[in-house]
């Protein structure tokens, strides 16, 4: 059996949704070498704080989740350009097929940011410099690429450089090399964001310090986050979670005059019956889809449906996709409904009472994969015992992911 030296690549496209905003990523370059600050403007109807920002903007005090009014008060003559969620999205998902072709199991964290293990492909690519070659030759767009034995570490390293050469680290000299960088990293992981701010207050400026600080102490004050960012700049992290990669089915239709109100339901009606009539879905239910629309006003807006069960029913998809319309910030142009993830064919739900073990187990396993397309994959866990005589109760029993069958 063949083994091989974990290494994550992190593919780090900065200022993904900025560039995307622009509509050309050559001209966003040129503006911002130019010194003119740009943001990405709220949507219609959202919190009014601005999106990613250019690196004059933040030069002039401008931070990505600012409030527009601090925004504008601080940087005056900030350029706003209208977000589109809908093309953030179909270039993200352009850029993670892009990695997949050269087979890379790819872990989104979020668009313009993203994680895949090399050593898997070496015997593809040859070497790990000619699989990071491979991905760099798949995007074909201005990338910054790092690699390290964990996720977070390679991260780091992408951010550090400001070069075509990608940094690669290793071993011990991975975590050497992340003690001297700024406890600032922890502002990429939702978990650890919010320390930010009390680390500086106490004068922790790097992950060094930050590790030297000990478990226990960090624990005792932040609890779990602390207990995470202590292992991350101490060099660990959990194992990646490439996603599933699903079949993708999709309908659009411009709306013309039926922009809003009720002909635009019966739109959304026209987009149901279409997409359950396609021969690609082979009798499989719709556990979750994403609605978008493309806005008169330029921009557009995007919202992810989950059902509460897997259906296909048109009546009950419609319902449950035409309460997310009177969210719509604008009227509309064109309407787009995309199944994100199937569910069981329709022959397979058996019926409630009298049902075998095997039938129940069944049933059981499709509530737990429903559960996950609602709140992640960590949304449904199992408990296992570990130290049933130990005096802490934390540790008689821990929690664990069902697998998945």
């Amino acid at each position: 059996m063949r083994t091989y030296v974990r290494m994550v690549v992190c593919v780090h496209l900065p200022r993904f949704e900025l560039a995307v905003a622009a509509g050309d990523g050559a001209r966003v370059a040129r503006r911002t070498l130019a010194g003119r600050p740009l943001a990405v403007a709220p949507l219609l109807g959202a919190e009014q704080r601005v999106g990613e920002v250019s690196g004059a903007a933040e030069a002039r005090g401008v931070a990505r989740g600012m409030t527009l009014g601090e925004a504008l008060a601080r940087c005056p003559d900030l350029v706003l350009l209208p977000g589109d969620p809908v093309r953030v999205a179909q270039e993200w998902e352009a850029t993670l097929k892009a990695l997949e072709s050269i087979g890379a199991a790819v872990e989104p964290a979020r668009p313009g940011l993203a994680y895949f293990e090399a050593g898997a492909l070496r015997g593809l690519h040859g070497t790990q410099k000619a699989t990071i070659a491979a991905a760099r030759r798949a995007l074909d767009r201005p990338v910054r690429l790092g690699a390290a034995p964990t996720r977070f570490c390679a991260l780091a390293a992408a951010l550090a450089t400001r070069s075509s050469r990608p940094l690669v680290l290793e071993g011990s000299e991975a975590r050497r090399w992340l003690a001297g960088r700024p406890v600032g990293l922890l502002g990429f992981r939702a978990d650890t964001e919010a320390l930010i701010e009390p680390l500086a207050r106490l004068g922790v400026r790097t992950l060094g310090e930050l590790a030297r600080l000990g478990r226990p102490a960090l624990t005792d004050r932040f609890g779990a986050p602390g207990a995470l960012a202590h292992g991350l700049a101490c060099g660990e992290d959990s194992p990646l979670r490439p996603r599933r990669v699903e079949e993708c089915l999709e309908e659009s239709m411009a709306v013309g005059d039926a922009s809003s109100g009720e002909a635009l339901r019966r739109v959304l009606g026209v987009l149901v019956d279409r997409l359950l009539a396609r021969s690609e879905r082979r009798g499989r239910t719709l556990r979750s889809a994403t609605l978008s629309a493309s806005l008169l006003a330029g921009g557009g807006w995007r919202e992810r449906v989950v059902f509460r069960q897997a259906l296909a029913d048109p009546e009950r998809i419609w319902l449950a996709l035409s309460v997310r319309l009177l969210t719509l910030p604008a009227p509309a142009r064109e309407l787009t409904l995309a199944v994100e993830r199937f569910g069981p064919p329709t022959s397979d739900q058996g019926e409630l009472f009298g049902a075998s073990s095997s039938a129940r187990a069944a049933r059981l396993r499709e509530a737990i994969a429903q559960v996950r397309a609602v709140a992640g994959q960590d949304a449904a866990l199992r408990a296992v015992c570990v130290d049933p005589d130990s005096r802490v109760p934390e540790r008689r029993v821990v929690l664990a992911p069902i697998p998945e069958r």
